[in-house]
């Protein structure tokens, strides 16, 4: 197992040292059952002590909730508020009408024009990020197509996963192992799943802060945390 290009396979935090060995799988679809990924791809490389965390948009595609482009018909509502909405260099984010649509259909209406107006009222202030404070991780977790983004989901919005932490859970009964269901990306990470709930989540999302699963094309959704 290496680094893939442009990470690093250690990153020390608090004290300690830690190795993040990403795993390359086959493209993950919504006819594979996580479990058996991780079990075919994870198990026979890990050892005792050993956490395998596994990439939300994964674990997604899987639930069947990538959705092509084109069966999504966004709402006028939705293609007034993305073009509020600041887009990252890391990702489209809810900049654009179809990613906007899934955020007013998983979060509702309300809650997303509620963190719309305070993020406007932030930004006279010259912050930045409450709207996904407000909206939460449901909207935080989706993802829009990109060209870097492996096919055929560069043409997908992808939601976030539902029950992550029962996922976490069910893969740690497969393979013997505890798991982490993350979203991380090139600029912040979040972990949104754990097979046990004592997990430090903030903790963790340090360890895994500088993406060593990457963000285009490697084919690595999941990764072993090993303390060194």
């Amino acid at each position: 197992m290496q680094a893939n290009e442009n990470k690093s396979l250690t990153i020390e935090v608090d004290g300690s040292t830690y190795e993040r060995y990403p795993i390359k799988t086959h493209v993950v679809t919504d006819v594979d059952d996580i479990r058996d990924v991780a079990e075919k791809y994870a198990k026979d490389q890990m050892q005792e002590g050993d956490i395998l965390f596994i990439s939300e948009k994964c674990v997604a595609c899987t639930q069947k909730r990538a959705i092509p482009m084109e069966e999504i018909k966004p709402s006028w509502l939705a293609r007034v508020l993305c073009k509020f909405v600041y887009r990252s260099p890391y990702g489209i984010g809810l900049s654009i009408p179809q990613t906007m649509e899934m955020a007013l259909r998983e979060c509702g209406k309300i809650k997303i024009l509620y963190a719309a107006v305070c993020s406007a009222f932030g930004k006279l202030f010259g912050k930045r990020g409450i709207f996904y404070d407000i909206a939460g991780p449901k909207a935080k977790s989706i993802d829009g197509p990109c060209d870097c983004t492996i096919p055929p989901y560069n043409h997908y919005v992808v939601l976030g996963p539902e029950n992550p932490d029962t996922v976490a859970s069910a893969i740690k009964e497969r393979i013997g192992f505890d798991t982490l269901i993350v979203d991380i990306n090139d600029l912040d990470g979040t972990i949104l799943g754990a097979s046990d709930s004592s997990f430090d989540r903030e903790f963790y999302a340090r360890v895994l802060k500088d993406n060593p699963l990457g963000q285009s094309r490697q084919q690595t959704p999941m990764g072993i945390i090993r303390k060194i």
